[in-house]
């Protein structure tokens, strides 16, 4: 930071200001600081460390061979860690009126014209104590932080594992989240570390264990540091854990020992994976594991085409008519063991691959081969929350392809529908090769509803072409519609308003009037 002071002014008078230091320390080791760490260490006047009520600082033993006798050193104690408190403002106020002091106390040293140095173990600006000394000072002082090898990147040395490779992403969690947000985040990502154990360690375990990672993770206690512990997470004593531990979930790539296929390297099974309406952004973490955990994927190409691609998957997509022989396809790899996941879009129970792998899996030959099912956003789920929330009450969801069932069925179904006065959710309205069906439902709905019904015409939601618009029953203009469109024709009771920037809003009240 610089002196942004005005020469000439009463403040030039004064003794310089000093210059404040975030120094990081690496992970333990001392032979794993920087040359600039020692250098600023060496050349400052005040040495700052963070401890517990114990007095003992990591940070503080880490840099003790490079400390002089004259320094001034200034121990931050922390007036609680895991302990409770009773001050007013609980272990929050407890923590900010601490920092707010130790700022001041660096600030007296700084003012004097000193060299102030904050020792922070790993790096200084991740999950270190420094960042609190940097959020109140370093718009005062000039500052320089000294980064530092962090415990993510030690543990992954002496693990001597690579974390990420490729396209990998690897997620950094504190173990302090909650358990299921813990899973949802795991379940999601290609690796992870998770920090902050502890006293967490059980629920981190337990997140390892419902995501599908236990398998693969490793632990690592006190890297590069004296009692350094290497291990498998699944086998670690929770009472033995420190909070100076890490949980490492590492890359897969070129390492088959890991994740679920060396748990299970047998066993095969099919997982029909719900895609939602469009990208990754649909996808529900659990959908984005099993996507990445599957040695092969079989799917409808468009759809294949939206999942990344991943080291050693095989994929073999196919045309949108063929689910039975895809559904086949899929059962006989998994039979043979393979780990198969069915790209489906949507919501694989809503006209789509899940009751074809199912009806498939009923033969006998396939009655033994695990299938599962994960659900997927629905397009009708997603077009309503696009317009707003025509589907607020009782709807029904209907397709109005007749290649498999005949048109007289859905005719008869639409007048059902209409006739029970419930919002209709309409797939599959038209194709190049089905055009008169919209304006059959069209004729057939006029019947029981007003011409000025809601109608959404929502194509693409999700995608780089979405076209959302909200026009009247009698309106509805079938060379306007295709696959790619999905329909939502309103209730007796829905409603469209205009918002205060001009774009109309459709909602069906979940209160139906009394006759």
């Amino acid at each position: 930071m610089s002196d942004t002071r005005t020469p000439g002014t009463p403040q030039d008078t004064a003794p310089a200001a000093g210059r404040l230091y975030g120094v990081g320390l690496g992970p333990g080791d001392p032979n794993l600081m920087t040359l600039r760490a020692v250098q600023v260490i060496a050349e400052a006047d005040v040495i700052a460390y963070h401890s517990a009520r114990h007095g003992r600082s990591i940070a503080r033993s880490i840099a003790a061979a490079h400390l002089r006798a004259d320094h001034v050193e200034e121990p931050l104690v922390y007036p609680v860690t895991t302990e409770t408190t009773d001050h007013p403002g609980g272990y929050q106020g407890a923590m900010e009126e601490f920092y707010a002091s130790a700022a001041a106390r660096l600030a007296v040293h700084l003012d004097a014209g000193r060299t102030v140095a904050v020792l922070a173990e790993g790096d200084p600006l991740f999950y270190g104590s420094y960042m609190h000394m940097h959020k109140r000072l370093a718009d005062r002082y000039r500052t320089e932080v000294i980064p530092g090898v962090t415990s993510v990147s030690a543990a992954a040395a002496r693990l001597q594992t690579p974390l990420v490779e490729g396209e990998e992403v690897l997620t950094i969690l504190p173990g302090t989240l909650p358990e299921e947000e813990l899973t949802a985040r795991l379940a999601a990502t290609d690796s992870a570390v998770v920090m902050k154990l502890g006293r967490t360690f059980p629920a981190v375990r337990g997140a390892m264990e419902r995501s599908g990672r236990l398998a693969e993770a490793r632990y690592v206690e006190r890297a590069t540091m004296p009692g350094e512990r290497l291990g498998e997470l699944a086998d670690t004593d929770p009472e033995s854990v420190p909070y100076f531990a890490v949980a490492v979930v590492p890359s897969r790539i070129g390492n088959p020992g890991s994740g679920p296929a060396a748990a299970a390297a047998d066993a095969g099974e099919v997982v029909v994976v719900g895609t939602g309406p469009a990208g990754p952004l649909w996808l529900t973490p659990e959908s984005k594991r099993a996507l990445a955990d599957a040695e092969v994927l079989v799917g409808y190409t468009t759809y294949l085409d939206r999942v990344p691609r991943r080291p050693g998957q095989v994929r073999h997509g196919s045309d949108n008519k063929v689910e039975s022989e895809r559904a086949e396809f899929a059962l006989d790899l998994a039979r043979r063991g393979k780990r198969v996941a069915v790209v489906s879009g949507g919501d694989p129970g809503v006209f789509a691959m899940a009751t074809a792998v199912l009806e498939v899996a009923a033969q006998d030959e396939y009655r033994d081969v695990p299938v599962r099912v994960l659900p997927g956003v629905t397009a009708a789920n997603a077009a309503a929350a696009a317009a707003g929330a025509p589907l607020g009450h009782d709807y029904a969801t209907i397709s109005l392809s007749d290649r498999l069932k005949p048109w007289e069925v859905i005719a008869e179904r639409l007048h059902a529908a209409a006739a029970a006065d419930l919002v209709l959710a309409l797939y599959n309205p038209g194709s190049r090769s089905r055009t008169w069906q919209v304006a059959k439902a069209r004729e057939l709905l006029l019947e029981h509803r007003a011409p000025d019904t809601p109608v959404v015409m929502a194509r693409d939601v999700g995608g780089p072409e979405q076209s959302v618009r909200i026009v009247h029953l009698a309106d509805l203009d079938p060379t306007q519609v295709d696959m790619r469109t999905l329909l939502l024709i309103g209730s007796s009771q829905t409603r469209v308003v205009r918002r205060g920037d001009g774009q109309a809003v459709a909602w069906t009240p979940r209160r139906y009037p009394e006759k």
